[in-house]
């Protein structure tokens, strides 16, 4: 009653004064709230529609699938499917052509599907985890405190088999068994298969039976075109009474597509034959070329039914992010889970004040303290190269300054002069920053430094 009483007494200002500061910080807090994950992720993926889809850093390279398979289709459709329909007759005729554009149509958004969707990434962590007693190494620090390092792996158990699952420094996380780092998107993806420059995205959990679905339809594509080009030149080499070469003169375009396919199905082929197997055997093609599970049983693998029923029927979990999240500067997580950019004053005040979290402008590599455990955030192969030097100055570089690549068609030199001026503003104003934390906090062996659950640059 007592706790209750307190909020019913009234306030001593005037309503107009508490609706004006409640407005008031509405509208900050919308001010700084200006970005969405997508614009601020720190993969290399590029986005369309607002962060719906999703697709890799060579994403472009979809346009040269797409022509590869579509090129022919059309051929094949304009100058064969249709006379040879007429040759058939009713009504099989007209199933020659209608197959070929359903099985066109339907590969397309199988890849769509493939290159337009979350893979699988696994979030990424704004801190370092917690290191247990048992597996976690102490050394003595420079100022006198502990220095807490993390081991590379850890053991788990996966159907009683141990499993070694190893820690990602860029992401800050022990990766999920079955889960690696992909270098090109720059995420940690589970169940990773690999990286297909084809359609433009890495191939995981969320997206490899569409992707086995595309390499199959296109393999039976190429085999329908084949078949039905060599039916063409066999009809028309009876209907004319002349051999299979005056055959081809008559018809130019089902020689050409004959050879296409035949080296084309080769390719597909192979890779349905092979991604045939590693769906019966419940493997990855990055488990299957690096460790090939020589001398122990594959811990997956639960017999060729269960392995094709877990692929195609179990349920698609759900993606992990939220690309159209509204991510706020002032968010002490920010820095270390986006890259934000170039900020407005208001913002980095807001910033630099809440969280003392380094500002990854110039995509340096900064130690975070973390309750007295010393962690390197990341490596230069992560971040890029850094010039040398042991001053805080030389830590920050403006001329490192880039901006992500975060369209699908869009791509680095079309900010304007304006924002790049106001970065190196914004830069520079973070290194005087820093280099008065130092001289404040450099004095002594950690005294006077924030402790608990704060982050700072050292």
């Amino acid at each position: 009653m007592k706790g209750r009483s307190l909020f019913k007494k009234k306030s001593p200002l005037p309503r107009s004064y508490l609706s004006d500061t409640s407005s008031s910080a509405a509208a900050s807090t919308a001010a700084v709230a200006t970005h969405r994950v997508y614009q601020v992720w720190r993969g290399k993926n590029r986005f369309l529609c607002g962060g719906r889809l999703i697709f890799g850093p060579d994403a472009s390279s979809i346009v040269l699938t797409v022509a590869l398979i579509m090129t022919p289709l059309a051929l094949f459709v304009a100058f064969v499917s249709f006379r040879l329909a007429d040759l058939i007759g009713k009504p099989l005729g007209a199933a020659v052509p209608a197959t070929a554009m359903a099985v066109g149509a339907f590969d397309v958004v199988v890849l769509v599907l493939t290159s337009g969707r979350d893979p699988g990434i696994i979030p990424r962590n704004a801190r370092p985890p917690e290191p247990e007693d048992s597996d976690s190494t102490v050394s003595p620090a420079a100022g006198g405190a502990p220095s807490w390092s993390l081991p590379p792996t850890r053991d788990v158990y996966v159907n009683g088999t141990v499993v070694k699952v190893k820690y990602c420094h860029t992401c800050m996380l022990y990766r999920p068994p079955r889960c690696s780092h992909c270098s090109v998107c720059n995420n940690c993806v589970d169940r990773f298969d690999h990286h297909c420059p084809w359609v433009g995205q890495c191939i995981g959990r969320r997206n490899y039976r569409f992707f086995f679905m595309f390499i199959s339809s296109t393999t039976f594509l190429c085999l329908y075109v084949f078949t039905f080009c060599w039916v063409n030149l066999y009809l028309t080499s009876r209907q004319l009474g002349v051999g299979i070469g005056r055959a081809v003169a008559d018809s130019p375009v089902s020689g050409f597509l004959i050879g296409y396919t035949f080296v084309t199905a080769w390719f597909v082929g192979g890779l349905t034959a092979f991604h045939s197997y590693l769906v019966c055997t419940n493997q990855t093609t990055y488990e299957n070329f690096r460790y090939r599970y020589e001398g122990k049983a594959n811990p997956f693998n639960r017999g060729a039914a269960a392995n094709v029923a877990e692929i195609f029927f179990s349920p698609i979990p759900p993606s992990r992010n939220d690309f159209r999240a509204k991510v706020s500067p002032a968010d002490p997580d920010a820095a270390a889970l986006y890259y934000l950019g170039p900020l407005s004053s208001e913002s980095r005040i807001s910033f630099y004040t809440r969280g003392s979290l380094s500002f990854d402008m110039a995509k340096a590599s900064f130690d975070l303290n973390y309750s007295a455990k010393r962690t390197s955030v990341a490596s230069s192969s992560d971040f890029g190269d850094i010039g040398g030097g042991g001053g805080l100055d030389h830590r920050v570089s403006t001329r490192h300054l880039q901006e992500p690549r975060h369209s699908i068609f869009g791509g680095p030199g079309r900010e304007s002069r304006k924002v790049e001026e106001e970065a190196d503003a914004v830069t520079a104003e973070l290194g005087a920053t820093m280099m008065m934390q130092h001289q404040q906090y450099g004095g002594g062996a950690g005294a006077g430094r924030p402790r608990g659950r704060e982050f700072e640059v050292v």
